[in-house]
């Protein structure tokens, strides 16, 4: 996936600015796909000069002038396209497990407080979704939601971004344990 076809993603419920679309990704893309805002806005650019979005000046008396963008036609086409194709499986890529690979052979202590942190992290994330689907679906029950709601593909993805943080903190949590079980169980020499 390129990060176009996410960022065309974002822009599909309504016109927003570059930084609006930073904090976008932050809240709800960043659970499937990171990007720092600069090259947030340089895809925009891209974007725009490819004519996948189509970006409006918008004049502010109290602050600097905003440009809006929004999805084109050919934005919503190439989507289709996108989705369309096969999807690729995707891999881990994580220094912390690269790491705990190495538990035998490095300071314990200093793995289990990493995992600590890392478990920390997950559980802010956990929360931040719970809030997030909360907020989605407002007053409905999930099962409602899911079958009526309007607009269903950030909830989803939002879903997979929970199940995937409590994932994360579960696994941290349980290799800190079993660290922690294995220190208390050596026998000084």
């Amino acid at each position: 996936m390129a990060l176009r076809h996410a960022v065309l993603a974002a822009l599909l419920d309504e016109e927003l600015s570059g930084y609006q679309l930073t904090k976008a990704f932050d809240l709800g893309v960043a659970n499937f796909w990171h990007a720092q805002p600069q090259q947030l806005y340089a895809e925009l650019t891209r974007l725009e000069r490819d004519g996948l979005v189509t970006g409006r000046e918008v004049v502010q008396d109290t602050r600097p002038n905003k440009r809006l963008f929004r999805v084109t036609d050919a934005g919503l086409a190439e989507l289709e396209r996108f989705t369309a194709l096969a999807a690729k499986p995707s891999f881990i890529r994580d220094d912390l497990l690269v790491k705990v690979q190495a538990a035998d052979h490095v300071d314990a202590g200093t793995l289990i407080a990493q995992l600590a942190e890392r478990a920390a992290f997950a559980q802010a994330k956990v929360d931040l979704f719970g809030r997030l689907l909360r907020t989605m679906r407002g007053d409905r029950a999930e099962e409602d939601f899911l079958r009526h709601g309007e607009r269903i593909g950030p909830y989803l993805t939002c879903l997979r971004g929970l199940a995937f943080e409590r994932g994360n903190r579960d696994w941290c949590e349980h290799a800190a344990a079993v660290l922690r079980d294995r220190q208390g169980a050596r026998v000084p020499d």
